[in-house]
């Protein structure tokens, strides 16, 4: 299901940037992205990290956690996480794979936690 996970979340950065009034130009230089990445993510064709979402949703003055959503990273019933998913993924001192990693985990203890309702 990753595949379907792209596609929807590459047209609801492309919604919120219109409904922002911003061209894709605008938009990559707000985020610190090139021109063809963010394109190549709003087609489908990429998966950005958790790092590069965050810089988006700074952009589009968004919650970081809907774009982690619409990823696949984050369960929508997870709200009381967002806290640790945005320390994670705003720590400077952790690369890509680190902040990756440390979602995956995260995710993994709270999917075992049974005494969350």
């Amino acid at each position: 299901m990753p595949s379907r996970k792209r596609p929807d979340l590459g047209s609801f950065i492309r919604q919120q940037r219109e409904i922002a009034q911003q061209s894709i130009r605008d938009l990559a230089k707000r985020a610190g992205v090139s021109n063809p990445y963010l394109s190549q993510i709003e087609r489908g064709l990429r998966k950005p990290s958790a790092d590069i979402l965050q810089q988006i949703a700074r952009a589009l003055e968004i919650s970081a956690e809907t774009l982690y959503e619409r990823a696949g990273m984050l369960d929508p019933k997870e709200s009381q996480g967002n806290a640790v998913i945005d320390a994670i993924a705003t720590d400077q001192r952790l690369n890509d794979d680190q902040k990756q990693a440390m979602l995956a985990i995260y995710r993994s203890f709270v999917a075992g936690d049974t005494s969350t309702p």
